[in-house]
């Protein structure tokens, strides 16, 4: 099998080379190149020590010379060149108490996570495949290097990593790996958040976020995101819904582009419902505020996962106003805007369009109309560039002050009533009218 590798990686491997050790490209970057895709980064390993690549290159960075990392600067791109080694003991379900460096790229490879990844090629030696990479690529299955449970008590978060590599490639999870991985999730706690963040994200953007299904089978979730096994475990008689509201959740993620906001917003929408289920006398379940106590439950959820403040206010806000009922007009529009946000506003199409496409088939050909009519005003209301805020009036406080008012919170008020008034009827928007009606509120 040939590989083409960048110019930059066979340089780097040709100068370890000449000096008599091996390099190999390995990892990600082989198994994305056999199945024709372009690696983010090209990783090498090496027979060769730190020191000695130190030795041959003339920039390097000690990025992680404990554990036989570094890397190697060529114009303005880094490559991490790492020494063949054997992980020693693991003491934090993530890292090895300390590494034994070995000549043998088969001792290298034995210690990799999964087969797929498993792998090293360069053009001397051509692909080394020794636990059947190619063969699982070929099965579209993501399997174990080894014994499963070996590889999930080194690192526990390589039970998030299978089911990430399985939504991102497609793939089903071999049978052994899966069930070691439903008998260890619990370890999943000796992880930092920051972690569980970086692979939930990464499922949840792949092709196939849905795949957090298997995450809820396996016990994951019951670790990680419990309030997701409770939605799981809501049921939905109504004449709106068909699935379970964590069923639904999981359609809704599918049916929502691959953007971090987006795809937060839809795992999170209904995370209220499981604490706000009535049953009425006809047997029809309501969930009545689901919005408002799913907004402080993902808001909560969020800062345990150690979102950023920017993403947790973008995310709870949409699942705050997801299920709001914006009026059909173009002061509909403008007064949604301003409650909503101008920065969140853009959002609410796609959140209710999956919302719906994620629902039983009744109405769902009247609620996409209705969208589709709302986006053409919203548009019609950008182009013409209505008032949909204070900052966008056409007075200021100081201009308040200036015609008389005196200073202070009544001043406020008086901004905001004269920005109901242009909401209704944006043709109001001049200072000249905006003055005059000021005066008439202040009298």
């Amino acid at each position: 099998m040939y590989i083409e590798l960048p110019e930059k990686v066979k340089e780097i491997i040709s100068v370890i080379e000449g000096a008599g050790y091996e390099a190999y490209a390995v990892g990600g970057c082989v198994r994305d190149s056999i199945l024709g895709r372009v690696p983010d980064d090209w990783d090498i390993a090496t027979s060769a020590k730190p020191d000695k690549i130190k030795e041959l290159f003339r920039r390097t960075v000690d990025t992680g010379i404990k554990h036989g990392t570094v890397t190697v600067l060529m114009d303005k791109e880094g490559f991490e060149v790492t020494t063949y080694r054997i992980d020693g003991e693991y003491e934090d379900s993530r890292h090895p108490k300390d590494v034994t460096f070995t000549s043998d790229i088969a001792e290298d490879l034995k210690r990799r996570d999964f087969t797929v990844n498993a792998m090293a090629y360069n053009d001397s030696r051509g692909l080394i495949d020794i636990f059947c990479g190619i063969e699982d690529i070929d099965k579209k299955i993501i399997r174990c290097v080894g014994k499963p449970k070996d590889r999930f008590s080194e690192d526990a978060l390589r039970m998030m990593r299978a089911v990430r590599f399985s939504a991102q490639l497609g793939y089903s999870i071999e049978g052994r790996t899966k069930t070691a991985i439903g008998e260890m999730a619990g370890n999943l706690r000796n992880i930092s958040a920051e972690r569980i963040q970086t692979e939930l994200l990464k499922l949840l953007l792949s092709p196939h976020p849905d795949y957090l299904r298997i995450c809820y089978e396996v016990g994951i979730t019951k670790v990680i995101l419990p309030e997701f096994d409770r939605c799981m475990e809501t049921q939905q008689k109504n004449p709106h819904h068909i699935y379970s509201v964590g069923e639904h959740t999981l359609h809704s993620i599918q049916a929502v582009e691959a953007d971090k906001v987006l795809r937060l917003a839809m795992l999170f929408h209904d995370i209220g419902k499981p604490e706000t289920k009535k049953r009425d006398c006809f047997g029809t379940d309501h969930f009545y505020s689901h919005g408002s106590v799913g907004a402080s439950i993902a808001k909560a959820v969020l800062r345990r996962l150690k979102f950023d403040n920017d993403t947790i206010n973008k995310v709870s806000k949409l699942v705050l106003y997801h299920d709001y009922d914006i009026h059909m007009s173009s002061a509909g529009i403008r007064r949604a805007i301003y409650r909503i946000g101008e920065d969140i506003f853009p959002y609410i199409f796609a959140v209710k369009r999956a919302d719906a496409l994620a629902q039983s088939e009744y109405k769902r050909e009247e609620k996409l109309r209705t969208l589709e009519e709302l986006e053409r005003i919203y548009a019609q209301v950008l182009e013409a560039k209505e008032c949909v805020s204070l900052r966008m009036l056409a007075v200021t406080g100081k201009d308040l002050i200036e015609d008389g008012m005196t200073p202070g919170k009544e001043l406020g008020e008086v901004l905001k009533q004269l920005l109901e008034v242009v909401l209704e009827e944006p043709k109001l928007n001049t200072k000249e009218e905006l003055l005059k009606y000021a005066r008439m509120i202040k009298s």
